[in-house]
């Protein structure tokens, strides 16, 4: 007698007979074959049923219900898990340099491209020599404090105490021009 006999009278089972008799098989063998590799590729029980379901419903559609469903179950489980093990021994994961930095996205260039022509527009507003101070400060070679002392003819000690007033020189100006909301969202 097999798991098939139990289904309904007819002269050939339906398919969702065959699996309604199967269910508790197939998800029995899936989850101790995928136990049983855990010392190889990881391999998912959910993953083996639905492989084995398709071959059944490929079978059926073709030659009808195996003969022996326990038996065809078993080997179909454990063919389905050594094909996963095989498949995950081939494969190599993808590594794009390109799109792993998400910093690099064409929207985020424009965007950090625009906020520095605002910014060194905003520092050439600056009066005396904030102006040039601050443009040494952002200049793209990243200066040491030696070399913009030396470029601008300050001592270096005073550029930390200037740097710091014409920095708050700049925030009150772009406060003034950009106007910030206020607590629940509304606008001064």
């Amino acid at each position: 007698m097999t798991l098939l006999d139990h289904a309904p009278a007819r002269t050939e089972a339906a398919p969702a007979d065959v699996v309604r008799a199967l269910h508790p098989l197939v998800s029995a063998e899936a989850t101790a074959e995928a136990a049983a590799s855990a010392t190889g590729a990881a391999i998912e029980p959910a993953d083996l049923e639905q492989a084995v379901w398709l071959r059944l419903l490929e079978r059926l559609e073709l030659d009808g219900p195996p003969p022996d469903p326990a038996r065809w179950v078993r080997n179909a489980v454990r063919a389905e898990a050594r094909r996963a093990r095989r498949t995950a021994r081939h494969e190599r994961p993808y590594r794009d340099e390109t799109s792993a930095d998400p910093a690099g996205c064409p929207e985020r260039i424009a965007v950090g491209a625009d906020e520095r022509r605002a910014l060194h527009a905003a520092v050439d507003r600056l009066p005396g020599r904030c102006s040039r101070l601050l443009a040494a400060m952002l200049a793209p070679g990243d200066p040491t404090y030696r070399e913009i002392a030396g470029k601008l003819g300050m001592s270096q000690g005073s550029l930390g105490p200037i740097r710091s007033r014409c920095l708050g020189c700049l925030r009150r100006m772009l406060a003034a021009e950009v106007v910030a909301p206020e607590p629940r969202g509304k606008e001064r």
